[in-house]
């Protein structure tokens, strides 16, 4: 408990002043944390090293996560789009070349996951860009319904929720969550207010909290089916950064998709 309290500790001193300043240092840090994540993913799948298929996969990352919607190269446009089509024939060409040592199956997972990692971190650029509110509203109910999930499930959580996924949650604790996201998010829209109604914010704040959550679960059925306890052990006593930030970046990106940044 004393070493999750520090490591706790530690992360707000360095990451709040980070995510309040934005700019370049955000930038850099969603790069660094990105790549760490991907290595993650890569490692847990296949524990042997292979450099060089991962050093191409992060090259496509940060294309992915540049800034932008598209890079322009003198008159040359090459979108996001193009960089993933670009991807998969890289990574197919790579079966040919490797002789099969690298295959269809290891192509498929680089190429799943470097295209969520790089699609979510993306839109945490995107959405902290986009304004301090933006992004501080969705922290905000994601720690509520994380919190919300915990309190309630514990004291009122007795039917499980999914438990060949993960058997210490629980429906109540899920309906917790919700309603904890639910008041956050309405003393957030009487603090520090969008230009959207009550309705709204509330809404948004049910879809967070419910994605959020499936987030969670998704992340534990990737970890249950390759038998790892956690992603990475950058954090001690909290795992790694898709331990810390699974619900986040799922969350991210469904909210772009209903256009809320």
């Amino acid at each position: 408990m004393k070493q999750r309290l520090l490591t706790a500790i530690i992360g707000i001193i360095i990451v709040v002043p980070i995510i309040l300043y934005g700019s370049w240092p955000f930038l850099l840090i969603t790069y660094v944390l990105a790549s760490i994540a991907l290595f993650e993913l890569t490692r847990m799948y296949n524990k042997r090293k292979q450099t060089t298929y991962l050093l191409i996969s992060i090259v496509f990352l940060w294309m992915l996560l540049y800034p932008h919607g598209e890079i322009t190269i003198s008159s040359f446009v090459v979108t996001k789009f193009d960089i993933i089509i670009l991807f998969i024939a890289v990574l197919l060409a790579m079966t040919v070349f490797s002789k099969n040592k690298f295959t269809f199956d290891h192509a498929s997972f680089l190429l799943l996951a470097t295209t969520f990692i790089g699609t979510a971190f993306y839109y945490l650029l995107v959405a902290r860009i986009e304004g301090l509110n933006y992004f501080l509203f969705i922290l905000f109910i994601i720690w509520a319904t994380d919190s919300g999930a915990y309190f309630i499930g514990k004291f009122f959580g007795k039917r499980k929720l999914w438990p060949e996924i993960s058997p210490n949650k629980t429906i109540g604790g899920a309906i917790g969550g919700i309603l904890f996201g639910v008041i956050v998010s309405i003393l957030f829209q009487l603090i520090y207010p969008f230009d959207k109604s009550f309705t709204a914010v509330i809404v948004i704040a049910i879809v967070i909290s419910i994605v959020g959550q499936l987030g969670d679960l998704v992340a534990s059925a990737i970890k249950r089916h390759y038998k790892v306890k956690d992603f990475g052990k950058i954090f001690p006593g909290h795992g790694g950064i898709l331990d810390r930030l699974d619900s986040l970046l799922f969350v991210l990106i469904i909210l772009h998709i209903i256009q809320f940044f």
